[in-house]
């Protein structure tokens, strides 16, 4: 008799849980890895375009060539690749070019799962003890991740772009980091994203979400990792500032020309004000308590802002709008993961006006930022409150650990509440 109530028991949990025959694998899970596979044999045969400049870049680097090593900066100022990326890129080394980049390109499809499972952790920390229904959560993850996978493929196969690749991956772990309250965490892997790719500065004010007696330690921490990776290239060659401006073409598309800006290249005024208006706007969503929107918020200004249109953009587009629609808010649709690939990645192929398409990315950037900074806060639909008993809250949080891979005893910090009393 026992022996049969714990085997309903063990069905029954791993049904609540989503698990594939007792594995610690989720159907979600395996539905999302058929997906990538599936876009990335779609794209494989065509991919690799950038693949080139992290080959190129990393011998530089490494291999003592003339105009390279600690002088890479100014003399190729059109590597807007950081070191870390460069390093990562020296993996791939031992192989052929074909071979390597292949393997490339698999790695960061794989990390791009690995983000997926990192988001779906990052809201189940999030709401842990608010009575989530965790089987709404998963599937939430799925229909998201859905619209997250071709356009991530489209960053990390098409144009396999390992610095872009690297700085959402750190970005990931520094939001999950932050659910968790592990604020030393956040400061290393938020510093790896800049020293992946510059413009992942603008995914810093994540910091101010954590509890502010560890804003100094967490800024001491991310300053010295930035000033590590980044200070040898320039303090002993002042040229390395020219790859700060360095400039691309302002293409008919951009949002720049709906915004009055018909410069032939990057106005020198351009990068600063993306960096400033990703900054300021991250500070705001936290300001507002809702924190899972910086990426998003941050990733708006950069495509606002630069001159180009390359669809792997959108990439960091697609990870704000999943980072929102599984954690900032309980919607079981969520919409602004498929809007953002319908307006950026359809838009691209199906409208064929420059200045249509340049219309459309500046309506997406001002109405999902509109949205996910002023519309009015909600209360937040509670399962079992403490009022309800002691036992009960303790038997709830139980269950959310084990359906989603929390060991018991654990703890953590709920981020964005230190600044302000309301959350999105």
């Amino acid at each position: 008799m026992r022996a049969a109530v714990s085997g309903r028991s063990t069905t029954d949990y791993g049904a609540a849980t989503g698990r594939v025959a007792g594995l610690p694998i989720r159907r979600h899970h395996l539905l999302l890895v058929a997906w990538t596979v599936l876009w990335f044999l779609l794209v494989e045969p065509s991919g690799g375009v950038s693949w080139h400049y992290l080959r190129q870049g990393e011998q530089l680097l490494f291999d003592q060539q003339p105009g390279g090593g600690l002088s890479l900066y100014a003399h190729h100022p059109e590597l807007q690749i950081g070191p870390v990326s460069l390093a990562a890129a020296r993996l791939f080394a031992p192989f052929s070019d074909r071979t390597g980049q292949v393997l490339a390109e698999a790695t960061m499809s794989a990390l791009g799962l690995v983000m997926l499972v990192l988001v779906g952790r990052t809201a189940a920390w999030h709401y842990l003890g608010t009575g989530t229904n965790h089987r709404r959560l998963q599937q939430r993850l799925l229909v998201a991740g859905s619209a997250f996978i071709p356009m991530w493929v489209e960053v990390s196969v098409r144009f396999a772009h390992l610095d872009d690749v690297l700085a959402l991956f750190f970005t990931t772990l520094a939001a999950h980091a932050l659910s968790r309250g592990r604020a030393t965490a956040v400061a290393v892997y938020l510093a790896l994203a800049v020293d992946s790719k510059p413009w992942a500065l603008s995914f810093l004010p994540l910091v101010l979400a954590l509890p502010r007696p560890a804003w100094r330690r967490t800024l001491l921490w991310l300053g010295a990792l930035v000033a590590v990776a980044w200070l040898p290239f320039y303090a002993g060659t002042s040229g390395s500032f020219a790859a700060a401006r360095f400039t691309i073409p302002n293409q008919a598309a951009s949002s720049l020309r709906w915004l009055g800006v018909s410069d032939p290249a990057t106005p020198w005024w351009d990068r600063p004000a993306q960096a400033a208006l990703g900054l300021g706007l991250g500070c705001l969503a936290v300001l507002r308590g809702r924190w899972p929107a910086v990426v998003l918020v941050g990733a708006d200004a950069r495509i606002l802002f630069d001159p180009s249109v390359y669809t792997y953009y959108t990439a960091s587009i697609m990870l704000g709008t999943l980072l929102w629609d599984a954690v900032g808010q309980k919607r079981l649709v969520p919409w602004w993961s498929w809007i953002a690939l319908a307006a950026l990645y359809g838009g691209t192929l199906l409208i064929p006006s420059d200045s249509a398409r340049g219309l459309v990315r500046l309506a997406f950037v001002v109405l999902s930022t509109a949205y996910v900074l002023l519309r009015p806060a909600r209360q937040q639909r509670r399962g079992r409150s403490p009022d309800d008993g002691a036992g009960a809250r303790r038997a709830g949080e139980r269950r959310a650990r084990r359906a989603d891979g929390v060991a018991p005893g654990q703890h953590r910090h709920r981020p964005g509440r230190v600044l302000a009393g309301t959350r999105g």
